[in-house]
């Protein structure tokens, strides 16, 4: 691969890994559009693992709590927003859904479903509920309040976001937000969720990659994928948390609306 497509494709996964418009969508789309050979599933979960090293620094203090508030049963965080046990244990039990459907549809993930036309459909459908999430939504329960239902909801959500499009960040904060959860709330407990999966996805790949035994001219795209997708990723947080505290999520809808229609209009063309 290219080394200047490895950095367009890793600022792409950076930026749209977080706001709820389907990073994988566009990794997908980017190379469709400019006709580059696809660069397949290990360099879009070379790009993931980066966004994972953005996540893991950017809610460092939160990481620290989960782990030792697990352990030791603290009360609360450090920033006294929820009890770290509970929470650790609603992120593992939302975490499950995502983990056995991902086994499942490896394959199918891997080969038939980056297709444009899935891709603008899921676009549509899934930006109209967010949509319809952020008008309805109470937006009045915070982190403190999520209890293992409402986690497990939300961890079923999180299983849909392996069909490309649908955007895993979108798709979890629209079932927090139908859950009642404030803007900021539903997109900080999506981003923390993110992390278990991202971790056990990102081991899997290291060790398919040593098995292949790949060469260092391979490693080389992956790498910059890795390091410009967090540099990328951990601006784009720090950015959305602040836009989700003033604005409501309808810019990122009509991204999607458009860029469905756009797929669909060149797909059918063609």
């Amino acid at each position: 691969m290219n080394p200047w497509h490895a950095v367009l494709l890793a600022v792409v996964q950076g930026i749209t890994e977080f706001i709820p418009v389907s990073s994988s969508a566009h990794l997908i789309l980017v190379p469709y559009f400019f006709g580059w050979k696809d660069q397949g599933l290990d360099f879009d979960i070379a790009t993931n693992t980066g966004t994972l090293i953005a996540t893991l620094l950017y809610f460092r203090l939160d990481v620290r709590d989960l782990v030792i508030g697990f352990f030791t049963g603290q009360p609360r965080s450090s920033d006294g927003d929820y009890p770290p046990r509970r929470l650790a244990l609603c992120i593992t039990l939302a975490t499950i859904p995502a983990g056995i459907v991902g086994l499942l549809i490896h394959d199918w993930v891997k080969t038939q479903a980056r297709n444009p036309l899935l891709i603008a459909g899921t676009s549509i459908g899934y930006g109209l509920l967010l949509l319809l999430a952020d008008r309805i939504g109470r937006k009045n329960r915070e982190l403190g309040d999520l209890g293992f239902s409402a986690a497990l909801i939300i961890g079923m959500a999180q299983a849909l976001a392996l069909i490309p499009g649908t955007s895993r960040s979108g798709i979890t904060m629209t079932a927090a937000l139908l859950l009642g959860f404030a803007r900021p709330t539903a997109a900080r407990f999506s981003f923390l969720l993110s992390i278990p999966i991202g971790v056990l996805v990102a081991l899997k790949s290291a060790k398919d990659l040593m098995a292949a035994h790949v060469t260092a001219a391979d490693l080389v795209p992956m790498a910059i994928g890795v390091v410009v997708s967090a540099v990328v990723g951990y601006l784009v947080i720090a950015w959305l948390l602040a836009w989700l505290r003033r604005q409501s999520l309808t810019a990122f809808v009509v991204y999607r609306l458009l860029l469905g229609a756009v797929i669909l209009a060149i797909v059918l063309r063609s």
